[in-house]
């Protein structure tokens, strides 16, 4: 099925506008939103250069906004006509080690990773359901796996939490013409990790995302991205011993 008309959060920049950038190559529709309206402005101009025969509707949307992500979301289906696809892509990752005097930007992780993921998948499914049709697709990490320390502790676990969240639709919505992705990227350059300079197996960011969009369009339950090494690393991280966890990270 092609998923014609496609939201994506958080699009301005890194793996959102990296996406956007893939999808309109593929000739599809897009809703854009993030907080950066001046950035996504000139993405709509960098889309419709690539590919002028798309639709590319953009809204400056804070994702914690929790009562406008419902409007903007509804807004983004009325202008567009339908929805077929909802990619959960908004986050950051700020925060530090437990207990070290930074609750306020674990905190802030923890909110805008999960708590704001949640009001967009119940915006997004409301939708769905009421079309009785969609693709919803969350973006979590190879860091869901497993419990990670320092600045990755807040951030793993809210990854850990949209990749149950997404199974919990999922079962939900069994049986039904609505389907849920989880994607797990690995390291993949964007703004999120720029700063860090020494990083295992990492991909430039269009490798990355043209590896994402691939993953999506298959539309399976569970995807680890780029698929080498991350499908085989991520059976690895399961059995490690915390010895080994704590010097990968």
């Amino acid at each position: 099925m092609i998923r014609q008309n496609i939201l994506i959060t958080g699009a301005s920049s890194g793996l959102g506008k990296g996406m956007a950038i893939e999808f309109a190559k593929q000739g599809r529709n897009l809703a854009l939103c993030a907080r950066r309206l001046e950035n996504l402005t000139q993405l709509k101009d960098e889309l419709l250069a690539l590919n002028p025969n798309i639709n590319v509707v953009i809204k400056s949307l804070d994702v914690n906004d929790h009562d406008n992500v419902f409007i903007v979301f509804q807004q983004f289906r009325e202008e567009m006509g339908q929805l077929d696809r909802v990619i959960i892509n908004a986050g950051m990752g700020k925060g530090a080690s437990i207990g070290t005097g930074y609750f306020h930007a674990n905190k802030q992780t923890a909110q805008t990773n999960f708590v704001a993921a949640i009001a967009q998948a119940e915006a997004a499914m409301e939708i769905f359901r009421a079309q009785n049709f969609g693709h919803l697709v969350t973006i979590s990490s190879i860091s869901a796996v497993r419990g990670f320390r320092r600045a990755m502790t807040v951030y793993a676990a809210t990854k850990a939490a949209i990749t149950s969240l997404s199974e919990g639709i999922r079962i939900d919505v069994m049986n039904t013409p609505i389907k849920v992705s989880c994607i797990h990227p690995g390291f993949i350059r964007s703004e999120i990790n720029e700063t860090v300079k020494t990083v295992p197996f990492i991909v430039d960011t269009e490798t990355g995302c043209k590896a994402l969009v691939k993953a999506i369009n298959k539309e399976k339950a569970n995807s680890f991205v780029p698929s080498w090494p991350w499908a085989i690393v991520q059976l690895f991280l399961r059995i490690a011993p915390l010895s080994m966890l704590k010097k990968m990270s």
